[in-house]
């Protein structure tokens, strides 16, 4: 009896979960923390100075211990093909429980302008698909009357497009991206009771700067702004200190959400690995341990061969 009291109450905190991210029109693209080494995923029109090749893969555990609790992964390559043009591939999966399984699929293209000496504007697109799937197999209901929105398994193709501008130098960013501009409906019914599940219109506003402050030593503040139809505006501000362009170190601010704390480690001239915390601030926060954030970075030439930092360090 209490083993089935134990499983119900599971179920349902599970299927509240789940709710807040299908059928509300609040926040669904994924969150991340170390937001400046993820910027592929999350404006096309990313672009990075020389010809090297980014790998990058980056895995995020949220609200840990909590019950149907998010977990995403994300992976992207990035590829200079000439001066003006850049190409890449991007796929992330998110994940509620084992319930909802959301993987993106996208290709970017941008094209950079020059603007002056060190000033250059990038313009990108994406296009792509995003593959939905639900299972509701097992859910043990409290209620007399189950929600039908629950009662079949979905398995859903949706197509997708995205646009940004990212303007950058020397040692600045600033970004402005759609990644999806396509508001695909993933659920809907009609027969008495109506529930959608929509994928909302997100703008990401980003930005960060690098300040020298010796040789040995740099200051890299940076900022992400996500806005979206019915949610709060949601701000990350982070600042890192860069020691030797090896070790780097931060702490970050969202606002209302969580507070964070951040550090990466460049192993070999090719290669950094990198974490995160968050502690949430929320009331949520009573009911998990915090989010723990991991990545890995590699730069590589065309030719194969690990990219030289000390001549040219990427900071973003």
């Amino acid at each position: 009896m209490v083993s089935m009291i134990i499983k119900s109450l599971k179920y349902t905190l599970q299927g509240c979960l789940l709710l807040v991210g299908l059928f509300s029109m609040a926040q669904q693209d994924p969150q991340y923390t170390q937001y400046m080494y993820n910027m592929s995923v999350i404006n096309p029109a990313y672009a990075t100075e020389g010809d090297e090749i980014n790998v990058g893969a980056l895995y995020r555990s949220q609200w840990v211990g909590t019950v149907g609790a998010p977990n995403t992964g994300s992976l992207f390559v990035h590829v200079p093909l000439q001066e003006k043009i850049q190409v890449g591939l991007s796929v992330i999966n998110d994940q509620i429980g084992n319930v909802v399984n959301e993987t993106n699929v996208y290709a970017d293209f941008a094209y950079i302008l020059s603007l002056g000496e060190t000033t250059k504007l990038s313009l990108g697109v994406k296009a792509g698909a995003t593959f939905f799937n639900t299972n509701f197999n097992g859910f043990i209901y409290s209620d007399d009357l189950p929600d039908p929105a629950f009662a079949n398994n979905l398995s859903k193709t949706f197509p997708n497009i995205g646009a940004g501008a990212y303007l950058f130098g020397d040692n600045y960013y600033v970004g402005l991206s759609a990644p999806n501009l396509l508001n695909s409906k993933h659920l809907e019914k009609d027969s008495g009771i109506v529930a959608n599940g929509v994928e909302a219109l997100h703008f990401f506003l980003t930005g960060g700067y690098v300040f020298e402050i010796n040789e040995q030593l740099k200051l890299k503040p940076a900022f992400m702004t996500k806005a979206v139809s019915g949610a709060p505006l949601s701000l990350d501000l982070t600042a890192n200190v860069l020691f030797n362009n090896v070790l780097e170190i931060g702490a970050g601010y969202r606002f209302d959400d969580a507070v964070t704390g951040l550090a990466n480690f460049r192993i070999s001239q090719s290669m950094r690995i990198g974490y995160a915390y968050d502690y949430t601030l929320s009331n949520l926060g009573k009911f998990n341990s915090g989010t723990h954030e991991i990545m890995i970075l590699f730069d590589i030439d065309k030719l194969g061969n690990p990219k030289g930092y000390d001549k040219s360090p990427r900071f973003f």
